[in-house]
């Protein structure tokens, strides 16, 4: 009994600065920009920045003459363009994306805007990946980020109609 007292006594005064805590500024807010995987820009100029690589392949030109040239007519032709979605308010935070076209074809979708919060962060790849394969905003929902997903789903969707 004699050490109740103290032990009681000394979990409270251990527990208060449990409670007291709040996280700093560095964990509140939103993220502006986030960072994405690589762009189809930086896709392309890989292999300029590559020696080996037109070494390796020398013969694949001769083989695939034409696709060279008539690739470059068809870029002129499609110009890539950007669409961003609404801010969408979610209960974490606000959700923004802005999507790139070639044609018709989702090439690229960054997040502008979303809650900084390590559910999304881990999620935001996840849904890019998911709208680039899906071509739509039919994705999947990422577990542990329900509220960011719906919310890019929905800025996503109306990119996408707004490109239309």
């Amino acid at each position: 009994m004699k050490r109740a007292i103290p032990v009681l006594a000394l979990s409270v005064a251990g527990l208060v600065p449990v409670w007291l805590y709040s996280p700093g500024a560095a964990h509140e807010g939103e993220l502006t920009e986030v960072a994405a995987p690589e762009t189809p820009q930086q896709t392309q100029a890989a292999p300029k920045t590559t020696g080996s690589a037109p070494k390796t392949t020398g013969s694949a030109p001769k083989a695939t003459g034409s696709a060279p040239a008539t690739q470059p007519q068809q870029q002129q032709q499609v110009q890539a363009r950007t669409v961003s979605g609404p801010a969408v308010n979610t209960s974490e935070g606000t959700v923004q994306v802005q999507v790139t076209f070639q044609g018709t074809k989702i090439t690229d979708v960054k997040a502008l805007r979303a809650p900084n919060s390590n559910p999304t962060r881990m999620a935001l790849p996840l849904l890019r990946e998911s709208a680039l394969k899906a071509q739509s905003a039919d994705i999947d929902t990422v577990s542990g980020a329900t509220a960011t997903s719906e919310g890019y789903k929905q800025s996503l969707q109306a990119a996408i109609d707004g490109a239309q």
